[in-house]
């Protein structure tokens, strides 16, 4: 079971990964905020994500995510990508205590992607 999930573990991480160097030629993704005065969308859809993983809201922040995100703009997927590895460093007790799984986040990753145009 640990071989799996550390698998699965990679793989998320090499999706990413490959996301971030083919659109933004970025090695991470990590979303990077602007000073606060000039704050877009985006940026205030990251802070809000944010609070909802402190809160260890998952699902909550995920359906946020959905709900909000413009499939036009790619600051949205450089964001949806953070948000995915920030849940894919979580531990697998902590997901599972918030009723969510690995599986789930590649899940995520995989409709973002589509999302903006590139079926995996």
């Amino acid at each position: 079971m640990m071989f799996k999930q550390d698998y699965i573990i990679r793989q998320i991480e090499s999706l990413s990964s490959l996301l971030a160097k083919l659109l933004f030629n970025k090695d991470s993704t990590t979303y990077d905020l602007p000073s606060q005065e000039a704050y877009g969308q985006s940026d205030l859809l990251y802070k809000q994500l944010e609070a909802l993983l402190a809160e260890g809201k998952i699902n909550e922040a995920e359906d946020t995510l959905f709900k909000e995100l413009d499939g036009g703009n790619l600051r949205y997927f450089e964001l949806a990508l953070d948000f995915y590895g920030k849940l894919n460093g979580f531990d697998d007790q902590y997901l599972a205590a918030h009723n969510y799984s690995r599986e789930e986040i590649e899940e995520g990753l995989k409709a973002i992607a589509e999302r903006f145009g590139l079926p995996l």
